[in-house]
Order: C-alpha cells, then sequence, then structure tokens
C-alpha cells in the first residue's frame, strides 16, 4: 500500500473517532441537562483556566475605595488638578525616538518635550517639580529602539509630604502611527480612558498612575479612546476613534426582509496609535533614586 492511501485512511479513521465522540459527549449532556450542555461547550482559554491570584481585590471593596479615595492620583481623577507632564530621553537619543514622542505628544494632552542634554534625572526631577509639572516620563532606547520607560510622579502627597511613586516599564512592539495602515489622524479633543483588568491590588496601584496622566473630563465629541489592557502582567496601549456609519440601502432592505430589528447605523474602530506594550520592572516610593529609594515591588525572575 502506498504512503498516500495509508495516510488517508488514518484520516478517515480519525474522523469517523471524533465524530463517535461527539455523539458520546451530546449524548451524556441530554442525560445530564441543558446546562451542562453549554458548560461543555465553553472553550478552554489560557485565562478562564488560569489560577485566580490570591492578591485580587474588586473594583467595589469598601478598603479600596477608601484607599483609592485619599491617594496620590485622587485629585486626578478627581478633576481638580490637571496633569502636566515633562518627557525627555536618554542623552544623544536617535530620530527614530522623536517620532514616538511626536505620537505621545498627540495622545497625551499636556505633554511637554524638553531635551535630557547632560543632566541627570535626580537633576530633571527638581527642575519639573520647580516648574509645577506633576508628572516625570524618561525614554530610553537600544540599537535606535525604545525599550523603556520611567514614569515618576512629582506632586507631594499631602499626608506624607512625599512624592512618587516611580515606575519602571520595558517597553517592546513600538509602532508609530505612520507605520499603522489606514491609521487616523488624532484631534485636539481630550480622549476617553479605558483602564482594563487591572485586578490585584498592585495592578489598582498601576493602573491608577497611568490614569493620572490623562484629564479625566473627557470630550465627547472627539470619539477619541485611549485603552490600557492589561493581560498576564503585559499592558497593551491601544488609541482609536470610534465611527458610527450609515447603514447602506441594501443592509437596511436586508433587515427588512428578516424583520430583524437594531441601530439604523454601523459602529467600528479607527486606530490612531502609537502602539505599543509596557511590562513593570519595578516600582519605587518617592521619586527617581536607583541608590537610596525603597522599592515597593520589584520583578524577580523565576
Amino acid at each position: 500500500m502506498k504512503r498516500s492511501e495509508q495516510y488517508g485512511k488514518y484520516l478517515q479513521q480519525k474522523k469517523a473517532a471524533r465524530k463517535d465522540a461527539k455523539l458520546k459527549r451530546e449524548k451524556e449532556a441530554e442525560e445530564l441537562g441543558e446546562d451542562v450542555i453549554k458548560a461543555k461547550k465553553e472553550p478552554r482559554t489560557l485565562e478562564n483556566t488560569r489560577e485566580l491570584e490570591p492578591t485580587m481585590v474588586s473594583s467595589e471593596d469598601p478598603e479600596v475605595l477608601a484607599d483609592e479615595g485619599d491617594d496620590e492620583f485622587a485629585p486626578y481623577f478627581s478633576s481638580t488638578e490637571k496633569p502636566k507632564i515633562l518627557i525627555t530621553t536618554r542623552p544623544f537619543p536617535s530620530q527614530s525616538l522623536f517620532y514616538f514622542i511626536a505620537d505621545l505628544q498627540k495622545m497625551i494632552p499636556s505633554l511637554h518635550f524638553y531635551p535630557r542634554k547632560k543632566f541627570s534625572i535626580k537633576e530633571i526631577c527638581h527642575f519639573a517639580s520647580n516648574r509645577n509639572f506633576t508628572h516625570l516620563i524618561v525614554l530610553s532606547e537600544k540599537s535606535k529602539v525604545c525599550n523603556g520607560l520611567t514614569l515618576s510622579h512629582l506632586r507631594k502627597h499631602d499626608d506624607t509630604a512625599i512624592a512618587g511613586p516611580t515606575a519602571f516599564f520595558k517597553v517592546s512592539n513600538v509602532i508609530t502611527s505612520k507605520d499603522i495602515p489606514h491609521h487616523g489622524s488624532q484631534t485636539s479633543h481630550i480622549p476617553e480612558l479605558n483602564l482594563h483588568n487591572f485586578g490585584t491590588r498592585l495592578g489598582h496601584r498601576i493602573g491608577r498612575l497611568l490614569g493620572s496622566i490623562f484629564p479625566h473630563d473627557a470630550q465627547f465629541k472627539g470619539r477619541q479612546v485611549v485603552s490600557f489592557h492589561n493581560q498576564r502582567d503585559y499592558i497593551f496601549v491601544r488609541q482609536h476613534r470610534y465611527i458610527f456609519d450609515e447603514k447602506n440601502d441594501k443592509q437596511k432592505n436586508k433587515m427588512m426582509e428578516q424583520k430583524v430589528g437594531g441601530p439604523p447605523v454601523n459602529t467600528r474602530l479607527q486606530e490612531l496609535g502609537p502602539r505599543f506594550t509596557l511590562r513593570l520592572r519595578w516600582l519605587q516610593e518617592g521619586t527617581f533614586d536607583t541608590k537610596n529609594g525603597q522599592y515597593e515591588w520589584i520583578h524577580k525572575r523565576k
């Protein structure tokens, strides 16, 4: 027998075995009830089979709400204070890093670029704090590709009189707007903010730190949304515009024939850019101080 015939016979046997197994499952499910059928049909994914983190907290937890109502970021989330961010780079940055900064300036309102020159980060923190900046962002790069982002909160908390915290993220998969196919153009409207899946104690803190660099009085007329989606400790950053298109006559007639209700418009998303991924490496109390600063959390290799 030829090899092709053997393989064809094997495929037929495999198909028949799958069919028998499916019929057996359906028969068992029918005996157990309809609820079991739905449960058995649910696909297994990495997310729904992941073990629950012991540090997971609910956003409605009274203790969490009390902490967030009086933390360093409360004035920004209540819109009593507007963020003002200074962004700079490592010494002698490449030209490609400036394209990324230009996209960030379009995405984040009140983001001001200052050249690094030969100043240390501590000196820049002091300079920015004296000029009423609330946050500092420092971008690093390797081989002309952005690979790190330091975000420091400069405003002192009323209760402790200490600034901070400071977080360092590894940056990967940076794609600027000009490299995104069919991308849209940002407008000057303040975007809406979507912080998704920051469920642990540390996640809440990082989510609020990232959220504090945006004003929280979004201008819905612009229909722009900035999303921070946390999945398996990677934070995916995207910016979109949602668009409402009126349905054409062909679509309306089809709805009438099928007697299906629904809105008279189609909704779609248009990516604006930039697109990049963050991963937290450490979180430190106070402003940037790698020698004497105290770490709230630091990533440890397993």
